[in-house]
């Protein structure tokens, strides 16, 4: 029997004043709050990178304030993904690769590419983006992935590209965004935006155990039958997929306890 790969668990960022007292314990110093949301998650999505540079000296700090086995995704910068030719966003791109990302060390994970809404389906224009995209870095694998909000995306061409270059695309799941569930890379990042305020763990139990089957599907290299492949014909390769499951949105102050709470049903 083939052993699933590992599931990845987490939210996005770790700073945000409301989780004081209701994730983070009473008093604990602010300093001390990615060190103890990696001790009850397994990865953090980390939005700052897609607004502003961060110092190496802060990815190294980061890597060392987590346990082994942690895992940080890092949005990739707006100044490349906001721009109407994507094929102009190669300095963007070369200088966040070369912005220290790789003092995260064995903790790198994928590099998500966040797309407005506005944003549509250039063919031509968004081959040339991924092209872009390093394979490599210093001697460390990098791993990518989009997430494209526009509803032109939905189609099997733009499948066929991401898999092409094996880049993965986000699943949006509970969101107005579209639901692309074919598998395009040899790793799975999804994204769950509908935890809400009158379930105290974000969603209900019925709500957590799908997607935690989701999960485990994935990581065994099934497509959910729930979910299935929308686009494209031929289904992905069925070998186990590294995944990624991020908390994000919808009630923030729930997506800790939702997350912690997936953690337990996929262990």
């Amino acid at each position: 029997m083939t052993t699933p790969a590992p599931i990845r668990i987490g939210i996005g960022g770790w700073t945000f004043e409301p989780w004081r007292g209701s994730f983070y314990p009473d008093g604990l110093a602010q300093k001390r709050e990615l060190e103890y949301a990696a001790g009850k998650l397994t990865a953090i999505e980390v939005n700052g990178t897609y607004y502003g540079s961060q110092k190496p000296e802060s990815f190294a700090k980061w890597h060392d304030e987590t346990p082994e086995g942690f895992v940080f995704a890092l949005k990739g910068p707006r100044f490349a993904t906001n721009r109407r030719v994507l094929a102009e966003a190669g300095s963007s791109i070369e200088k966040f690769v070369t912005s220290g990302i790789t003092e995260l060390k064995d903790k790198l994970g994928p590099i998500n590419w966040q797309f407005m809404g506005t944003k549509k389906f250039d063919p031509d224009d968004f081959a040339a983006f991924l092209a872009l995209l390093p394979k490599t870095h210093e001697g460390r694998a990098l791993s990518h992935v989009v997430e494209v909000r526009h509803e032109s995306f939905a189609n099997k061409d733009f499948v066929a590209l991401a898999r092409e270059h094996g880049v993965g695309i986000v699943i949006a799941g509970d969101s107005e965004h579209p639901l692309i569930a074919d598998l395009t890379a040899p790793f799975v990042y999804a994204r769950i935006m509908g935890t809400r305020e009158d379930h105290p763990k974000g969603y209900s139990e019925a709500e957590l155990d799908s997607w935690a089957a989701r999960a485990r599907h994935w990581a065994a290299g099934r497509t959910p039958p729930d979910l299935g492949n929308w686009l494209v014909a031929e289904p992905a390769p069925v070998v186990p997929r590294e995944t990624f499951l991020f908390v994000i949105s919808g009630h923030k102050l729930r997506n800790p306890h939702a997350a912690m709470e997936l953690i337990e049903r996929v262990r």
